[in-house]
């Protein structure tokens, strides 16, 4: 059984203060069923006086130093780690995450705030001669400023883990930080919201504003004292806020549907592991899961049975014992959809293996079985639209060319992974595979952001990581002399 669930209610924090919502948001007990909490939902009259705080530190913000900077991340990763086990209880409550990943969730956003610490004293700015007809003698000195005021949009599924990947480069930079989380998940970042606090981040510099996309999205991404947008989240959803948006640097990382491309002569227990873990883990809720496993015709069936047996060791469990290594789905709305696009491929021909349902299993809290797709039509939705659940959906083809073609079809280009031997091969079919990142005989994966990690196509624009995060949250201002 799980740990005895304590009712939260958490606040806005805006200009340094904290304040009541508009209204509420219930956050679903995804560990023990019902409501574990509720948070301060914000109205655009709160967002306007987020907007405006961010705005009137702006000055204050440029001037400060590096070494203050530094101070206050270094006190953000401290007390990250000092309520470490706090912070687990929340992410297994509100993401429906196994307790020893999410404790692994707080040691990487502690361990992200670190990091941004050394790359925030690799700013050293740069000096410029002139080397042009009628230039000589010029000198320049080329400075980094703050961009501003950065608004950062945080997805569900990695709740601590990616916010510390967008506000730590924010606040590293100098920048005025104003934090909307995502509405299923809000409670962890509350937490954050507290330790920032308490890190000495002057009042306006950090502002906590849950609420209501419909209702606050707009006004925020909207604004022209926004300077700039780090969101992570669905295609969808990033498309509406670049829309929306003015003169800012976008930073998006959205929807992934990536391919494992499995030829012949790979290595067959190293792929079968690896599209088992890429598929299931967090329930196949990550952007970066194995979406698809496109198998050379000749080893499909033996890919499939032995892919078939790893599964069943991904069972779902309490969410609170340390061998759990599967839980539910963020909601209800989440496992229709992936019965959506699991119907649709056994309609055009594929086989069903395992799998291939949802349950309630307690108030509020859905799990979709482990599921495993076999002889999937290249024309089935699951092959080109990202699903977000724990589905292996195994497709095939011919020729490296055929592989290519099918995996470059889909609108989402965020990740890929191809298995072989042939180290020529092996690099040729990763550098035409159309993907932000492809990792060669393993499943994708970024570590804490020292690999840029982000997509093409309709899965974002821009490159997420700590250097990279930074030097977009920075513009670089030339003093001639």
């Amino acid at each position: 059984m799980g740990q005895e669930s304590i009712h939260r209610r958490e606040r806005l924090y805006i200009d340094g203060e904290w304040s009541e919502g508009a209204d509420v948001i219930e956050v679903t007990d995804l560990a023990d069923g019902g409501s574990f909490a509720e948070v301060a939902a914000a109205d655009t009259g709160q967002a306007e006086r987020a907007l405006a705080a961010a705005e009137r530190v702006k000055p204050a913000m440029r001037e400060t130093t590096i070494p203050q900077r530094v101070e206050w991340l270094q006190n953000i990763a401290d007390g990250l780690e000092d309520r470490k086990e706090e912070l687990a209880e929340v992410i297994v409550r509100e993401a429906g995450k196994p307790i020893s990943s999410a404790r692994g969730e707080v040691d990487s956003a502690a361990e992200r705030f670190r990091r941004a610490v050394e790359e925030v004293r690799a700013l050293k700015g740069e000096y410029r001669e002139g080397t042009t007809d009628g230039h000589e003698g010029w000198r320049a000195i080329v400075k980094h400023e703050p961009i501003g005021a950065a608004l950062c949009i945080t997805p569900y599924n990695y709740p601590l883990a990616t916010t510390a990947l967008q506000v730590a480069p924010a606040l590293a930079a100098g920048n005025a930080v104003i934090l909307k989380p995502a509405s299923k998940t809000p409670i962890s970042a509350a937490i954050l919201t507290e330790i920032v606090e308490e890190a000495g981040v002057p009042a306006g510099a950090f502002n906590f504003v849950p609420g209501q996309a419909s209702v606050i999205g707009d006004k925020l991404s909207g604004d022209d004292r926004i300077n700039a947008i780090a969101m992570t989240g669905s295609s969808g959803a990033g498309k509406h806020v670049a829309k929306e948006s003015g003169m800012v640097n976008l930073h998006m990382e959205l929807g992934g549907n990536a391919p494992a491309v499995v030829f012949e002569d790979a290595d067959l227990d190293e792929a079968v592991s690896a599209a088992a873990k890429g598929s299931v883990k967090y329930a196949g809720q990550r952007c970066s899961a194995i979406s698809r496993v496109v198998v050379q015709e000749s080893l499909h069936d033996e890919l499939v049975e032995q892919l078939d047996a790893e599964l069943d060791a991904w069972t779902v469990g309490d969410l609170f014992e340390e061998e759990t290594d599967l839980g539910p789905v963020i909601s209800e709305d989440q496992a229709e959809w992936i019965q959506t696009l699991v119907d649709d491929a056994v309609e055009k021909g594929a086989d069903l293996k395992r799998g291939g349902e949802y349950y309630e299993a307690k108030d509020g809290v859905f799990v979709y079985e482990p599921t495993l797709l076999a002889n999937v039509p290249h024309d089935a939705r699951i092959v080109h639209e990202e699903q977000f659940g724990p589905v292996a959906a195994v497709t095939t083809f011919d020729s490296e060319e055929d592989a290519l073609e099918l995996v470059n079809e889909s609108d989402l280009a965020l990740d890929g992974s191809v298995f072989t031997k042939d180290y020529d091969r092996a690099l040729r079919v990763a550098e035409r595979i159309d993907a932000g990142a492809v990792r060669i005989n393993g499943a994708p994966s970024h570590g804490l952001g020292d690999i840029p990690f982000g997509g093409n196509k309709d899965s974002g624009i821009g490159r997420e990581g700590l250097h990279e995060t930074i030097q977009d949250f920075l513009r670089k201002k030339s003093i001639v002399l």
